[in-house]
């Protein structure tokens, strides 16, 4: 038997070396190698399932695999995989040609039973359960589909690289494959690929940088929908989300999110706000809710959820220094409802007045959106697509807008006869218009 060899490949890069290092010397990173094993050649038959598994099949001619799934009893806990991409593979059959879906996890049983329950039944829909990248493309060349699916990129062995499949360069080799598959062929093809526990693609980054498109789909346990989020995107723009509910007969799109942001939002109740800002180019009205105590502590707590907390330390220091409001003594917890990840500054206005509302106990009024970057010196900067976001909120019923005076000129009060648009240009402005009285 062949002695096992090892071998340390650069996280970022993929640079090999025979022995560890500190630090790469092709990228120059630092605590990047990491230790792999390679065997001298190619292991036989590694790549190739033997048997009908390992062979294409449309996905109507699939006998269904009499499996039964091991309940728990705890309903939170018995849940099924993502199928966004059989999804996918099924609208492209219906509208393009066929797929061939390869898949190196699961069998073509277990992909049967998934398009069952999500009612798919694509005649064109091909199958092949193989880790095999070089019989997948072989059979890509031959059925010339018009999409090329991998699941996962991770799974897959490549007969041109050593190594184990999931391995740096097993990754790397197979994306180069796929690559040039995909330029010289004029297919599209669609790699599915792990994350780290960071949220990154596993294996090296140059896996990003080869491909064209990388699309990330985003779900955190308390989100109350998925994010389809574009990261990287040669043929277009990055600013494009899409947003998608997980039922129980698959992904449906999202068309209106701040409905479902908004639905238990309770009115007249202090230390609430709803902010207008954008998700890519989609505006999106969340809840922002502050909870003001007296703290029993020598420093008071701050705790932020849905929002970045040193972005709060900042908003609460120009609150007490710019507008008098003595915070000194009180704790204050920030809520963004619904999950929503609160990343841009045009909802500083709407976090100062709920945490306002909150220390008052004075409710704003239920039907007025805020929006608004607050600075250093109290004043109010205008945020983009403004026009967009009250859009947004006159098409949810909102009939009172307070934004930053810099953004009047590009609202045309015409446009929303319904509504009330107030431009403020300090902090003292905004708690005006929003309590009457500061």
């Amino acid at each position: 038997m062949a002695k096992t060899k090892i071998r340390y490949v650069c996280a970022n890069c993929g640079s090999v070396s025979s022995r560890w290092l500190g630090r790469c010397p092709q990228c120059g990173e630092w605590n990047t190698m990491m230790e792999e094993q390679a065997a001298p050649e190619p292991p036989k038959g590694i790549g190739t399932r033997q048997g009908k598994g390992a062979k294409p099949a449309l996905l109507q001619d699939i006998a269904m695999e009499q499996m039964s799934r091991v309940r728990t009893g705890i309903g939170e806990l018995d849940l099924g995989k993502s199928t966004l991409v059989l999804q996918i593979a099924d609208a492209v059959c219906r509208h393009a040609g066929a797929v061939l879906y390869g898949s190196g996890e699961e069998s073509a049983g277990q992909i049967k039973v998934r398009a069952e329950r999500l009612g798919i039944m694509a005649s064109n829909l091909v199958i092949q359960a193989d880790t095999s990248l070089d019989a997948v493309l072989q059979e890509a060349k031959r059925r010339r589909p018009a999409l090329l699916i991998i699941d996962s990129i991770q799974t897959m062995y490549s007969g041109d690289a050593d190594g184990m499949p999931g391995s740096m360069t097993q990754i790397r080799e197979s994306t180069r494959r796929l690559m040039e598959f995909a330029k010289t062929e004029s297919i599209s093809v669609i790699v599915i690929g792990h994350v780290t526990k960071e949220g990154a693609i596993a294996g090296p980054r140059m896996m990003e940088h080869m491909v064209d498109v990388v699309l990330y789909f985003e779900g955190e346990r308390n989100y109350q929908f998925r994010v389809l989020r574009g990261i990287k995107n040669r043929f277009g723009s990055t600013n494009e989300t899409g947003l998608f509910t997980m039922e129980e007969t698959g992904l449906f799109e999202l068309t209106n999110p701040s409905q479902m942001l908004l639905a238990e939002r309770s009115a007249n109740q202090a230390g609430s706000a709803v902010a207008a800002v954008m998700d890519g180019m989609r505006p999106l009205l969340g809840e922002i809710q502050a909870l003001t105590t007296h703290s029993v502590f020598a420093v008071p707590r701050r705790t932020a959820s849905g929002m970045d907390y040193n972005r709060l330390i900042i908003l609460l220091a120009v609150l007490e220094k710019r507008v008098g409001v003595s915070l000194g003594t009180q704790d204050v917890y920030i809520n963004s409802v619904g999950g929503l990840r609160v990343t841009e500054t045009a909802a500083d206005l709407a976090v100062v007045l709920a945490v306002f509302s909150s220390l008052r106990d004075m409710p704003m009024d239920s039907r007025t959106v805020v929006m608004g970057e607050v600075g250093l010196t109290g004043d109010i900067r205008r945020v983009p697509h403004a026009l967009r976001r009250i859009k947004e909120g006159a098409k949810m019923g909102f009939q009172t807008f307070i934004i930053p005076k810099g953004n009047l000129d590009e609202i045309k009060e015409a446009s929303f006869p319904q509504c009330r648009i107030i431009g403020a240009a300090t902090l003292r402005d905004a708690i005006q218009a929003a309590f009457a009285a500061p």
